[in-house]
């Protein structure tokens, strides 16, 4: 792989972290045979939650000795930083938690805890990302056309010390051609992502074809179902995303008219934010609360981005006057908060997956109106 000067300086650092994220990012490009390294747009760092990472994670991070020379924002933590009490966080979990957050701060990212950072900044068509949050490179790639390949926590890392990525994958355009073709009818989005993605062969690429518009909160919860259960980086929907007419229309098929989704549990949670929610996300599900009219009588918890609720604070307290509870910089399936629990009912296919592998709880299925109906019940 060509190194320019300025490149194998870096290689050559004194200074360790630096050094060492040249070494990663040179191994990466050399194990995908990329020609040269390229430069980012920005970096978002995934695995920040002392839950997933513990004290070795945490131990690493905080013996990282360089600054991002990038715009870096990291995903969501295992707690909300100021709410962490009223999820039943520990003493010794925040502390630790916390180390993590600081240990991010000194090397110059944004605590934006968040795996919806482009609710936060633009990113726009065409742009170089290195991102490490499955739900959010699968709506960089597909929804806006930017292109990243699926980091891990550590490369996203050393491309945001570097600021620059090797040049494979998903950053050449001839690797971002859909492969199967599949035609849905009127299934839910996030329902139709974590079956197809179990459908799914390795490396396949789809693109939708669908008989009505989907939202981009559709499209969203749709790609992180396909990052859930596919391993899915990409994927195109016909008339929807930009890159749609650039390919030839895969002559492999699959058809999809019904989802059946066999989890039944009797919730004593509904947990909605996976990927954490838009705004026009709590606005529908405030409308549908004020169409109830009352408290609900279940825990309802919702997540979303600090960045967004700062911006929202009015509708916040507007939902949470029905009982339910509105968390930040955390998610049910990152927080050891939600093992408290014996049933969760989601809306999100990304949440089906791991919340049964991750925080072994059992789980139910129901689209938004679903879910909050449910809850008063």
């Amino acid at each position: 792989m060509y190194l320019t000067k300025e490149e194998e300086k870096l290689l050559d650092s004194d200074n360790e972290t630096i050094s060492k994220s040249m070494e990663i990012l040179v191994a990466l490009g050399r194990i995908y045979k990329a020609e040269r390294l390229i430069p980012v747009f920005s970096s978002h760092i995934s695995g920040i939650s002392y839950q997933n990472i513990g004290d070795a994670g945490l131990e690493w991070l905080e013996g990282l000795n360089a600054k991002v020379v990038v715009k870096t924002t990291v995903n969501p933590a295992g707690m909300d930083l100021v709410r962490w009490k009223e999820m039943g966080i520990e003493d010794e979990f925040y502390e630790k938690q916390m180390r993590i957050v600081r240990a991010l701060e000194k090397i110059g990212a944004e605590i934006s805890l968040t795996c919806t950072p482009y609710y936060l900044y633009e990113i726009k068509f065409g742009m170089h990302l290195a991102w490490a949050e499955s739900s959010a490179i699968a709506y960089a790639n597909s929804i806006v056309g930017a292109r990243t390949n699926r980091e891990s926590g550590i490369s996203a890392i050393a491309s945001a010390i570097i600021g620059k990525t090797p040049y494979y994958g998903l950053h050449i355009k001839a690797n971002r051609a859909p492969n199967v073709l599949v035609k849905a009818g009127d299934v839910n989005p996030s329902a139709l992502g974590f079956e197809i993605g179990n459908k799914l062969k390795h490396d396949q690429i789809p693109i939708f074809r669908f008989k009505k518009k989907l939202s981009n909160d559709e499209l969203k919860l749709l790609g992180a179902a396909l990052a859930a259960t596919g391993n899915v980086a990409i994927f195109h929907v016909e008339n929807q995303t930009p890159e749609w007419k650039d390919f030839d229309v895969p002559k492999e098929k699959l058809e999809v008219d019904k989802v059946e989704i066999e989890y039944e549990c009797e919730p004593d949670l509904i947990a909605i934010g996976c990927p954490h929610l838009s705004k026009d996300e709590l606005l529908q599900i405030l409308k549908l609360l004020e169409k109830e009219g009352k408290k609900v009588k279940r825990s309802l918890w919702l997540f979303t981005s600090r960045g967004v609720a700062n911006k929202n604070k009015g509708l916040i307290e507007k939902i949470e006057s029905f009982n339910a509870k509105v968390f930040c910089d955390t998610c049910m399936v990152v927080s050891p908060s939600t093992e408290k629990y014996e049933c969760v009912m989601v809306n999100s296919g990304k949440a089906l997956t791991y919340l049964p592998k991750l925080r072994k709880v059992k789980v139910r299925f129901g689209d938004l109106k679903e879910c909050v109906k449910i809850a008063f019940k």
